[in-house]
């Protein structure tokens, strides 16, 4: 009986040690972020009709071996999801009654949450809006506020626990939202600047007292851009500078993999990760907990790492649990809608007018009744072959959901545009030996080869021509001086102060490349002002119509435009489609 009272008194004096110490020991977590996935979901590409070696079924074997190793798991995505791969845009337009694959896909996944990026804002209210009900976690964007009440239209951030660890999730969105997009896009939203946004969100998430504050921002990554400059389009920097409180942010929108560590303004270390675009990388952040009584963080250590998916095999749980929806999206791209009578390239786009750009300014004149049309290749090395003519072509020949619109502006301001367009695009030249095209350089000024080939210094979705008009581009000239216009294409005059109507996609429009804005010289706010009327539905959708009626696809060069001095042009064309493309191509 002594014996078992003295068990007994051991016991009731081990009980309060074994309740502080049931919460010690380590907590292994990752905190994983996809970005920019653009609709490359399962690994095919849908336009090009051939394999992807990465996509988000290579993913979602690294989720799968993740959440194996460690104690847990949180899974973000960064953003711009539903813009770009036919097997999102057939679920955000075509078949809108089946569940979206996005939603399916991420609530498969069992992500935790997202942020919206621009071209989910792209999509429109009744796709980004309905897929905001079927995820089975919070879209998170604090600084797009509902205009009528003051308070964020998504989630401004979210509350996560696992394994008794709480992590806050602040969003933010590039507020540069309304430089690219028509406004019934985002109707009833403003979108605030970050800096301000992150200070006024802070405290409020310091209050919830979570073991781990991350920013998930889609916005682009410079580690020297820290200063403030208000409504900044990549102003993750800024933030991670400027905004205190921060233990990890991952970034996006601009495609650049990153994986740093940074110091802000209070001498205080972060972990900051992008996973670039098109699930070819994954961003991972690995946080090891310390725990102290109960379960109380007393430190924690945390590294990132790259993970490249290529690297990983499809998941076939992930495969088969999608093979109904890819066999759709196929059955939607495959669908002829008409012939091509020759192969349409967009690489004759770069030296003068072509088929491939002509044919977007010739159904953008058609549908719009406007004097005078602008557009580029938005496919930088792209062709639709001789042939039958499917719908996963129309991606080929324009890549974005971009609407049409029909705007006014003067002569002059027409000039200046063409004028600023032809200053990206084209090299002033000295002697027929010079460069025609404007190319990336080495620190010591060569052009800069990468892969085999050089690369253009400016975006090509940015060289618009015109058609309507009849003009030269004269690179003996200087930059902002190369065009001459002689008149309009029907025979009338080109007026300086004459106001004509244009046509153009609502990116341009919106100021998107400062086309309209550096080059024109309109005030960004008077934008609105000159927008005549806007198709409801995209470019792509119209184009896709006009093929499918006529049936015969025989786009010819509307030979409005040309480069001058003819000579130095015919000696540089073949010099630097090489140089561009590559020898064997």
């Amino acid at each position: 009986m002594k014996y078992l009272k003295t068990r007994i008194s051991l016991l009731i004096l081990l009980i309060p040690i074994l309740v502080l110490s049931c919460g010690e020991g380590t907590i292994r977590v990752s905190v994983v972020e996809t970005t920019d996935i653009h609709g490359v979901i399962l690994p095919y590409d849908f336009i090009d009709m051939k394999p992807f070696d990465a996509s988000l079924a290579h993913a979602s074997s690294f989720f799968k071996m993740a959440a194996r190793e460690k104690d847990a798991v949180f899974l973000l995505d960064n953003g711009d999801n539903i813009q770009g791969q036919p097997a999102v845009y057939y679920y955000n337009y075509v078949d809108t009654l089946s569940p979206h694959l996005m939603s399916d896909v991420f609530n498969f996944l069992g992500y935790d949450a997202a942020a919206v990026g621009n071209h989910d804002i792209e999509a429109g209210h009744s796709v980004y809006d309905r897929l905001r009900t079927e995820y089975n976690f919070p879209l998170l964007a604090a600084n797009a506020v509902d205009v009528s009440t003051g308070e964020p239209y998504f989630s401004p951030y979210a509350l996560l626990e696992k394994k008794g660890i709480k992590i806050a999730v602040l969003g933010l969105t590039t507020p540069f939202i309304p430089n690219w997009l028509p406004e019934e896009l985002y109707s009833g939203m403003e979108f605030r600047d970050m800096v301000s946004t992150a200070e006024f969100w802070m405290p409020r998430i310091k209050k919830e007292e979570p073991d781990l504050i991350v920013g998930l921002f889609h916005s682009g990554w410079n580690s020297q851009n820290t200063a403030y400059h208000p409504m900044e389009e990549n102003g993750s920097a800024a933030v991670a500078y400027n905004v205190p409180g921060f233990d990890i942010i991952f970034t996006g929108h601009d495609h650049r993999v990153a994986n740093e560590t940074f110091v802000n303004r209070e001498g205080d270390t972060l972990l900051i990760l992008n996973g670039g675009s098109r699930a070819q990388n994954i961003a991972v952040a690995e946080i090891e907990f310390s725990l102290k009584g109960r379960g109380k963080v007393m430190k924690k250590k945390i590294r990132g790492h790259i993970v490249e998916t290529a690297s990983l095999p499809p998941d076939d749980e992930f495969m088969q649990k999608f093979s109904l929806q890819g066999e759709a999206v196929n059955k939607y791209v495959s669908r002829v809608i008409g012939n091509s009578e020759s192969d349409i390239s967009s690489r004759d786009s770069y030296f003068g007018s072509s088929p491939f750009v002509d044919m977007i300014h010739s159904i953008q004149l058609k549908l719009t009744g406007a004097d005078i049309s602008f557009a580029a290749p938005l496919s930088f090395d792209e062709v639709i072959r001789k042939g039958p003519v499917t719908v996963g072509d129309m991606f080929k020949l324009y890549r974005f959901e971009n609407t049409l619109y029909t705007m006014k502006m003067t002569g002059e301001e027409i000039r200046k545009y063409l004028d600023y367009s032809y200053s990206l695009w084209l090299n002033p030249m000295k002697g027929p030996g010079d460069f025609l095209l404007k190319y990336r350089l080495d620190d010591n000024g060569r052009v800069r080869i990468i892969n085999g080939r050089a690369w253009l210094r400016n975006q090509s979705y940015n060289f618009d021509s015109a058609a309507g008009l009849d003009y030269i581009a004269d690179v003996s000239r200087p930059d902002g001086k190369m065009v001459i216009v002689r008149s309009l294409s029907d025979g009338r005059p080109f007026e300086k102060h004459k106001y004509y109507t244009v046509a153009l996609n609502s990116y341009r429009g919106n100021g998107g490349g400062g086309h309209l804005t550096r080059g024109a010289g309109i005030k960004a706010e008077e934008l609105k002002q000159r927008l005549i009327n806007s198709t409801e539905r995209d470019l792509r959708h119209f184009i896709l119509g006009e093929i499918e009626a006529g049936r015969v696809l025989a786009p010819k060069a509307l030979k409005n435009w040309k480069i001058v001095p003819e000579k130095w042009v015919e000696n540089a064309v073949p010099r630097e489609t090489e140089l561009l493309f590559g020898k064997t191509n």
